[in-house]
């Protein structure tokens, strides 16, 4: 199974690869990981983009699964291949980076037309999509943990 995730709300501004997370994105990233958690998710390993947004919002993820953060390069812009970012770390990883890509990663991996907000999850196992789960529902999930 490859979990793809949005990072989370952040600031505007310059270098785009050092905006920071609002308030409200740091929130979030901990609501994912809580999350996560309720839904017992295990993975290979934790991969992120280095963007600091994206890498920030995979901190509280990695630390909630168990898994020290890997930064790959691969996932900080443009296209990439979910399974051989994957196999760093094994066949099941979680991945942090950004839109368009993760939409259409999603999209080469099954078919699926999805459009990813901030802070959303996605699962696919050997090209289905399995689990979608906007930042409403991975509240809703949080709270029962």
């Amino acid at each position: 199974m490859i979990w793809l995730v949005r990072h989370t709300e952040a600031e505007d501004g310059c270098p785009d690869a050092a905006r920071e997370l609002t308030a409200k994105g740091r929130e979030d990233a901990r609501v994912i990981a809580a999350a996560l958690a309720v839904l017992r998710i295990e993975v290979d390993g934790c991969l992120s983009s280095p963007k600091v947004r994206a890498r920030d919002t995979a901190r509280p993820i990695c630390e909630a699964l168990g898994h020290e953060l890997v930064e790959v390069e691969r996932l900080a812009g443009g296209p990439f291949d979910p399974q051989e970012v994957a196999a760093e770390v094994g066949e099941s990883a979680m991945l942090v980076g950004h839109e368009p890509d993760l939409s259409m990663a999603v999209h080469r991996m099954t078919g699926a037309q999805v459009r990813l907000p901030k802070g959303a999850v996605v699962g696919v196992d050997r090209g289905e999509l399995k689990v979608l789960l906007r930042p409403q529902e991975l509240r809703a999930l949080a709270e029962k943990g």
